[in-house]
């Protein structure tokens, strides 16, 4: 199997596989490369739908040059895991994650503090725990958990030897869909005012209401699933699940 960079040309490859529909895992196997390179390479480069080779050739050059100085190096052995997992498999799915995070948004510090609390078993650390796996500034992480605390995806605690410790909740990704379900339903509220104001007759009008009812249809639907699934965030290992 191939290490090292992709080649522009591997990423031409990727962009013809992504543009013919192949899933990933068909993609790394024509290039002879792991599913999580192929993965982590199109959500760090736009996704599945922005991907251009060239952008992201010339993108992952300059992120090498200016991480050459302060990047920790790719080298270092990655940290023991437990249950005898594969450290570096571990390592590896941690980037793939922190990339999909991104893409949805999140900024890359964040979505990196964030993936790293999601893939502990207890979900939660202190900040010298985050700065000292993710080797950056603690002023980093603090400005990280700032972000995540205020939109709701971690919560604080003290532990027993009174340090504040940062958590991922089970129910996280529940108050995520709701939180956008919410604000989606502020933005049919704001279409439904736009089309009185515009005219419902008029075609800017009607843009707007279609707009609303879609949107409001969409919001709907998510709330009522996330409603319904919410259990499914709570079971543990080896539970059946329900949704069999």
């Amino acid at each position: 199997m191939p290490g090292g960079r992709l080649t522009q040309q591997e990423r031409q490859q990727i962009a013809l596989g992504l543009a013919d529909g192949q899933a990933y895992a068909e993609i790394a196997r024509r290039l002879d490369r792991p599913t999580s390179t192929v993965t982590r390479e199109v959500m760090r480069n736009g996704g599945p739908t922005a991907y251009r080779a060239e952008i992201a050739h010339r993108a992952t050059e300059h992120r090498a040059h200016r991480r050459k100085q302060a990047a920790a190096p790719r080298g270092t052995a990655a940290a023991p895991q437990p249950h005898g997992r594969d450290a570096e498999a571990v390592r590896d799915f941690e980037e793939v994650f922190t990339a999909v995070l991104e893409a949805s948004a999140m900024p890359r510090m964040m979505a990196r503090v964030m993936a790293c609390l999601t893939l502990t078993d207890t979900g939660s650390l202190t900040a010298s725990e985050l700065v000292q796996r993710l080797q950056v500034s603690p002023a980093s992480v603090s400005k990280a958990i700032t972000f995540l605390d205020t939109q709701g995806f971690i919560r604080r605690e003290r532990d027993e030897r009174r340090r504040e410790r940062y958590v991922v909740d089970d129910d996280i990704w529940y108050q995520s869909m709701m939180v956008s379900a919410r604000t989606t339903a502020q933005v049919v509220e704001t279409a439904r005012q736009g089309a009185s104001v515009l005219g419902s007759g008029t075609p800017a009008g009607a843009r707007l209401e279609n707009v609303a009812r879609f949107l409001d249809f969409v919001s709907e639907n998510l709330a009522r699933a996330a409603d319904q699934a919410r259990d499914i965030l709570h079971t543990k290992p080896g539970t059946p699940s329900d949704t069999a």
